[in-house]
């Protein structure tokens, strides 16, 4: 499919009036763009534009996401907080919680949020990094629906629950990884449907032990149907590790539903008894360690950097150009973006004419 770029102030201002067009404050609106916008900037298409009208849009529309957020503290202590998102908007509640983990990680030195009752937050590196600018080492994770295997499993049991990891440096970017613990996730799943490219080998196992190959919309809907699952990190049983992404994964689970008594597996498959949809009540966590109250901000960016451009700077594999730290493939592509604008495939193009022409919006697009 061809792709169209439009340019960041239009993207930025389309879906900011699209939002509230459904009815999610202004301020909100403005905390939501941010963060699926920051996920192109960085090159990670699955989590943005992408993502837009089917995860949020229909999702409010459907009645099963609340665009006005509703975010209830249940218990405050001063290293500790947590909340009921009450099914709000997922960034505008994770935003609050990584700047409250923040907020207390600078007083005390560590600061820690969980959430239940969420909806997807958007990509998890967006709070990680709030957390380095502000000098503080970065942790969140979030569960999901249950479309991902345990080890030695052919049923979807949990979600691909990113474990995403943030340390500030001395660099112009920090180090960040934020990934799943699944080898691939829904959302890239989903993307390779709409650009017409096949699943890749390994990543998702059938109901009868098999691997699924092909046609990347056949393997969505037999997860969708719960006859197939994605992988967990290592693939399909004990021999390439994948026990250590289960492991991780079920860590995940643990953080984003035990401490705040949030649902869990199969309960946030999105539908009831009678299989209506409804919606996903979803868990994050979030951690902010601040380095001032160790030996140092200054000190930890310059040790960090040091550390890992000694890595950057190892012996490379025959024919391998570069070594690359987490953070630094997506910081290139920011740069290569910042000028231009957002690459918009065709499917993607259709749904924002939709989204535009059913609010009434005016906005003409370059492939209008």
């Amino acid at each position: 499919m061809p792709k169209i770029t439009l340019d960041w102030k239009t993207t930025h201002d389309f879906m900011v009036d699209a939002f509230k067009g459904v009815g999610v404050p202004a301020d909100d609106a403005e905390i939501v763009v941010d963060v699926l916008l920051e996920s192109d900037r960085r090159g990670i298409e699955s989590h943005g534009c992408n993502r837009f009208k089917p995860i949020y849009i229909d999702r409010i529309n459907a009645g099963i996401q609340n665009p006005v957020t509703n975010y209830e503290i249940i218990k405050d202590t001063p290293c500790t907080q947590v909340v009921d998102g009450h099914n709000g908007m997922g960034q505008v509640i994770g935003h609050r919680a990584m700047t409250t983990a923040i907020e207390k990680a600078k007083k005390y030195g560590m600061g820690m949020v969980v959430v239940r009752n969420s909806c997807h937050y958007g990509i998890a590196g967006y709070y990680t990094t709030m957390a380095t600018k502000a000098g503080c080492i970065g942790m969140t994770g979030t569960n999901a629906r249950p479309s991902v295997a345990p080890t030695f499993g052919v049923e979807g049991m949990f979600g691909t629950n990113p474990l995403t990891l943030g340390f500030p440096t001395d660099e112009e970017f920090d180090f960040n990884i934020d990934c799943a613990t699944s080898i691939t996730q829904n959302g890239k799943v989903e993307y390779y449907a709409r650009i017409g490219e096949d699943v890749h080998p390994g990543t998702i196992i059938d109901i009868d032990g098999n691997a699924v190959e092909g046609d990347a919309s056949v393997a969505l809907k037999k997860i969708r149907e719960g006859t197939a699952a994605l992988t967990t990190l290592g693939g399909i049983g004990e021999a390439l590790g994948g026990y250590k992404g289960y492991g991780f994964a079920l860590f995940v689970e643990l953080l984003s539903a035990a401490l705040q008594d949030g649902a869990y597996g199969k309960d946030l498959d999105g539908k009831d008894e009678e299989g209506n949809i409804r919606p996903y009540h979803l868990g994050h966590f979030f951690v902010a360690i601040d380095t001032d109250h160790f030996l140092g901000e200054d000190l930890a960016r310059k040790k960090a950097g040091d550390i890992i451009r000694s890595i950057r700077a190892s012996k490379k594999a025959p024919g391998a150009e570069r070594i690359y730290s987490a953070g630094e493939k997506e910081y290139e592509i920011w740069k290569q973006r910042e000028p231009h604008g957002v690459p918009i495939n065709e499917s993607v193009q259709k749904e924002m004419c939709k989204v535009r022409d059913d609010l009434g919006l005016d906005y003409k697009f370059p492939w209008d």
